[in-house]
């Protein structure tokens, strides 16, 4: 299980993007949200897409959850 968090801030496009804990591009830590532990991005992006509807995964710690 990871921990995963989703930026605060959107994307240029919009996106909130989720990142694992251990991800080089985390934001820090006042421009994010613990989303709490999960087996994989699908489920964390789920999450996260109840607090902002236009979540994504991050290209980098979770590329198979990237949509744009």
């Amino acid at each position: 299980m990871e921990e995963y968090f989703v930026n605060r801030k959107p994307q240029p496009n919009g996106d909130h993007e989720v990142h694992t804990k251990s991800c080089f591009y985390l934001p820090i830590e006042n421009n994010r949200i613990s989303l709490g532990y999960f087996s994989n991005c699908h489920e964390a992006v789920k999450k996260a897409k109840e607090i902002f509807p236009t979540a994504d995964g991050c290209y980098y710690c979770s590329s198979e959850c990237h949509k744009r």
